[in-house]
């Protein structure tokens, strides 16, 4: 299996190169099992989704604890057919396609309720898109079940749910909609938007 986010920090400041060259130090404790890549315009993160959402959490927080207004923006993937599949992903955090809907629900609800907590606040929207064979509907509407009982659960938007709480549940929350929600062999991606210290919420 290939798993990863594409992910660009945008800092509201004129000192934008140190924000973001500090948060990128936040993946050094990850990077003996992660492939990470920079370039001018985003930061390729390949591996298991159990090392890649800590690892995704602790930047955040690295670029959130600068105070600053910032945006992650991402992209993630598991299981697209068009990229080869890579060791470094190798995982046994996916869920069993025939497991009962409720039992990953609650498994999922189990692994947010043990989340770490960071003292800094996400405010987060995403998209899951379930591709492949099988009822897509049926995992997305399972996964919306499961946000509304996360705990960090805000709305339902246009296209998207709106996360809101402490970073740590809110980045595991993220974490069981990724992994447990889709088929294991098929693909899913995952389009995210997380935002910090916004003026807007003054």
């Amino acid at each position: 299996m290939f798993a990863g986010a594409q992910l660009s920090l945008y800092p509201m400041t004129d000192n934008f190169v140190d924000v973001i060259m500090s948060s990128l130090s936040a993946f050094d404790p990850y990077r003996d099992r992660l492939r990470i890549e920079t370039d001018d315009i985003s930061t390729l993160v390949v591996g298991p989704p159990e090392v890649l959402f800590p690892a995704l959490r602790d930047f955040y927080v690295a670029a959130a604890s600068t105070r600053h207004h910032v945006v992650l923006r991402a992209t993630l993937s598991r299981g697209c057919p068009g990229e080869p599949d890579d060791p470094i992903c190798s995982t046994s955090a996916l869920a069993n396609p025939s497991e009962p809907l409720a039992e990953r629900q609650k498994a999922a609800l189990a692994a947010v309720a043990n989340a770490k907590t960071t003292s800094e606040t996400a405010r987060a929207q995403f998209s899951l898109y379930v591709m492949g064979a099988g009822d897509h509907m049926a995992e997305i509407m399972g996964c919306i079940d499961f946000l509304k009982s996360s705990g960090v659960f805000d709305r339902s938007k246009n296209f998207c749910s709106r996360l809101t709480g402490d970073a740590g549940p809110v980045f595991a929350t993220l974490e069981q909609a990724f992994c447990r929600f889709g088929p294991p062999e098929g693909h899913v991606t995952v389009d995210l938007t997380v935002s910090a210290n916004s003026p807007s919420t003054a």
